[in-house]
């Protein structure tokens, strides 16, 4: 694939390799909508390429990085922190005790999430037990 910078974008100009967004949105399970905005708002880790008619093409790396963005939001990292996360990132070597911390803050709250439902989900199973064993003398 070769490219060329366009004002800050990358310009796909033969042959095109890659998928279009439709296709990217299909493989990721994320919406075309969600992977325009997450290029809009500064979260992806470079610019996604355009073919000379202006269309995205998405590459595996794209895809790979949006499935960490999704990893990050789904385990509930903030946009504000995704962003800086993504920012450093995009800067290159240099910056990685930041990003290790950044991660690290993260899994803590993650942790702390997962022992809460856990929790939640003992008293749940307390009163599957109490239900099924009221059940169970009932039907002798």
């Amino acid at each position: 694939m070769h490219s060329k910078a366009d004002h800050g974008r990358v310009t796909v100009t033969a042959p095109v390799e890659g998928m279009t967004i439709a296709e990217a949105a299909e493989r990721t399970g994320l919406t075309p909508h969600t992977l325009r905005y997450y290029e809009r708002d500064g979260l992806m880790l470079r610019s996604v390429g355009r073919t000379t008619s202006g269309h995205r093409v998405y590459t595996d790396r794209d895809l790979t990085w949006v499935t960490m963005l999704t990893r990050l939001r789904a385990t509930g990292m903030s946009i504000r922190e995704v962003k800086a996360y993504a920012a450093l990132c995009r800067q290159g070597a240099g910056n990685e005790a930041e990003r290790l911390a950044l991660l690290q803050t993260h899994r803590a709250r993650v942790l702390a999430q997962l022992a809460e439902v856990h929790e939640h989900l003992e008293a749940i199973d307390v009163k599957i037990g109490m239900y099924a064993s009221t059940m169970a003398r009932a039907d002798t």
